[in-house]
């Protein structure tokens, strides 16, 4: 019985200490409250996305902030749309626009350049989105 308790004790303790996994980033839906010329930015941007044509994606979450300049979820989404084409720099400048829109959304905040280790990542990585050196998704 105690080795059992002790087992269960030990286990605990790892799973404890264990890192946290790392989140794969998507895009985020648009809110209720978004224009007509911009959500059909957006969901030209989604069917992209899923397509994984990053640039066209890009395209359409840019025109979606330009329509509707104070949508977070555009800039986000663009933002992960530049990263997974590496234009790492690029994407960064619209993790920070996004999350100075949403200052109480979880995704954008919890976003690769904006995580609590994000501003020293490693240059080294084409994008945000790639696995560190030794870490695997």
């Amino acid at each position: 019985m105690r080795s059992c308790l002790a087992l269960v004790l030990l286990c605990g303790l790892a799973g404890g200490c264990a890192s946290p996994a790392k989140v794969p980033v998507s895009i985020l839906a648009m809110p209720p409250d978004t224009s007509a010329k911009a959500a059909a930015a957006m969901t030209e941007g989604d069917r992209l996305f899923r397509t994984k044509d990053w640039a066209g994606a890009a395209q359409a979450y840019q025109a979606a902030a330009i329509q509707q300049p104070t949508l977070a979820e555009a800039h986000y989404n663009w933002a992960v749309s530049l990263d997974r084409m590496g234009s790492k720099a690029e994407a960064k400048k619209h993790y920070l626009e996004a999350a100075n829109l949403a200052p109480g959304n979880k995704v954008i905040w919890d976003s690769p350049p904006l995580r609590e280790t994000g501003f020293n990542h490693n240059l080294r990585q084409k994008s945000y989105l790639d696995p560190a050196p030794g870490q695997r998704f």
